[in-house]
């Protein structure tokens, strides 16, 4: 399931899903639905889901607490979460190269420090696990694009860059992924945490081990 507030991105989402299926990309028994709804005030039952992915989300909603605790809500005991935001440094340099970047309408309104990130997500309820970045060869371009402006999608810098990227996605050839691998713990441009809901059996048994 694709959850959005955005009916454009959820509609190329609903077309990539039928796409997967006409392409005998996923299994059949498989289902895929992209649903329009609100990160504050999510239209599931406590408890729907055992595994999530938020993606880039937290950098855009004001009350951030509150998108995750919604997050813990509607994740089951024992379910499994993966979030990502922009990692510190490259975030800072965007900032730092274009203010458009960060004042546009639903744009990025924060920049997270994975420790801060790692607190806020703790104090909701969730155990904190590993985390790495991702997407080194990602950051130069938004370098480029917060320089040349973010709209301005001709220049031939940005062009170019956009190309690499399309070919490193499309072949992923073995030079350009070691390349990022390396890269990555340095300048990735998104720092991913990996979060669980205690369980609450296991709960009950800490707490019965504390007594």
């Amino acid at each position: 399931m694709a959850f959005d507030q955005n009916e454009n991105d959820l509609a190329d989402v609903a077309t990539m899903f039928a796409a997967m299926r006409a392409e005998g990309e996923a299994p059949a028994e498989t289902e895929a639905e992209a649903v329009k709804g609100d990160a504050l005030d999510m239209p599931f039952d406590d408890g729907s889901f055992d595994r999530i992915i938020a993606s880039e989300i937290f950098e855009h909603v004001p009350h951030d607490t509150a998108a995750m605790a919604e997050l813990h809500r509607v994740l089951k005991p024992g379910g499994i979460a993966a979030v990502t935001v922009p990692s510190w440094l490259p975030e800072r340099i965007c900032w730092a190269l274009s203010e458009e970047y960060h004042t546009n309408e639903g744009g990025h309104i924060r920049i997270y420090t994975r420790a801060e990130l790692e607190a806020k997500l703790k104090a909701t309820g969730f155990e904190i696990g590993p985390h790495h970045h991702a997407h080194a060869l990602h950051a130069p371009y938004w370098w480029i694009k917060c320089a040349v402006g973010t709209g301005n999608d001709d220049h031939p810098l940005a062009k170019a860059y956009h190309r690499l990227l399309v070919w490193d996605i499309l072949k992923a050839p073995r030079t350009t992924r070691v390349a990022e691998r390396l890269l990555n713990p340095l300048i990735g441009k998104s720092v991913v945490v990996y979060l669980r809901k205690p369980d609450r059996e296991s709960g009950r048994r800490r707490a019965g081990n504390d007594g």
